[in-house]
């Protein structure tokens, strides 16, 4: 997430990214359920893009946070992994015509004690250099065998408010947060208690509304977030005009017709420590997960 403040991210003036797609920049075909087995995206596949400059800062490495974050990755293969993913899910291919790739220049991954997950911000020098804030008591309190992949799981959200458009400020944060967790979903990093559920509004942010913006790609075609994101790059969010115009009907209909794709007896989520994982991400005060 985007914030100068721990937990969920917020929307300073940063810079987003724009989506639009073509057959040759369309992302692979998303998991038509939530329950079948992700196929491998063309994040892991597709042309590389140009990397920003990547740092990593430990404030504490007597923290057993930072310990088990050593032990469970490594820094550069993981973030260079997860710039990539977010670059090609949301952009396609560095060549496309379709898309424009904001001019991020470095990207900062502090990890620190604080509370929350995670959140990212902008720097003191400007804009064009990010930093994500990760917590180390988080990833310590992280359980053994899902360690790695919830560390990287978090990273690929937090990297992609590090390369999405916000409608120059004004995109709800539910949407911001969507997107995040619609590119974790397509890279393949969703935690197991994820799931397809319309318990609450469309913009509840987060996988709530990854899985809703999922349900829009399958149903319109592959390449409508990245649309999305364009659309949010060149001008303001204004909610009626932007779903009429992007899907030709109003957002409090789609979510009426994704509602009734669901099953009746949608079920609580059953780990809610993996749940406040999910929504620590950066920018909201009380935790969310990335």
């Amino acid at each position: 997430m985007v914030t100068s403040a721990p937990a969920s991210s917020p929307l300073p003036s940063l810079v987003f990214m724009p989506p639009k797609s073509t057959l040759n920049d369309a992302p692979p075909a998303p998991p038509k359920a939530s329950g079948d087995p992700q196929p491998e995206t063309s994040a892991s596949t597709s042309h590389k893009f140009t990397l920003p400059k990547l740092r990593l800062e430990i404030r504490d490495l007597n923290h057993d946070g930072a310990e088990t974050f050593l032990d469970s990755v490594s820094a550069s293969t993981a973030l260079q992994k997860a710039v990539q993913a977010v670059l090609t899910l949301l952009y396609g291919s560095p060549k496309s015509s379709t898309t424009t790739v904001p001019t991020t220049r470095s990207v900062t991954l502090i990890l620190r004690s604080m509370p929350g997950v995670a959140y990212t911000t902008g720097t003191e020098l400007d804009d064009e250099h990010k930093e994500i804030h990760f917590s180390l008591d988080y990833i310590n309190s992280i359980a053994t065998f899902r360690k790695m992949e919830e560390i990287k799981g978090v990273l690929t959200h937090e990297m992609v408010h590090c390369y999405q458009y916000n409608g120059f400020g004004t995109c709800p944060g539910g949407l911001i947060e969507g997107i995040a967790d619609w590119v974790r979903l397509n890279a393949n990093l969703s935690p197991p208690h994820w799931k397809e559920e319309a318990t609450e509004n469309w913009d509840a942010g987060y996988q709530h509304t990854g899985y809703f913006l999922q349900y829009l790609e399958r149903r319109f075609g592959p390449g409508l977030v990245r649309r999305i994101n364009e659309k949010l790059r060149i001008e303001k969010y204004e909610q009626k005009r932007f779903w009429t115009e992007m899907c030709g009907r109003p957002v409090e209909q789609l979510w009426g017709d994704y509602e009734k794709t669901l099953p009746k007896d949608g079920g609580k989520t059953e780990d809610e420590e993996c749940v406040m994982v999910d929504r620590e991400d950066a920018g909201t005060p009380t935790p969310k997960h990335s």
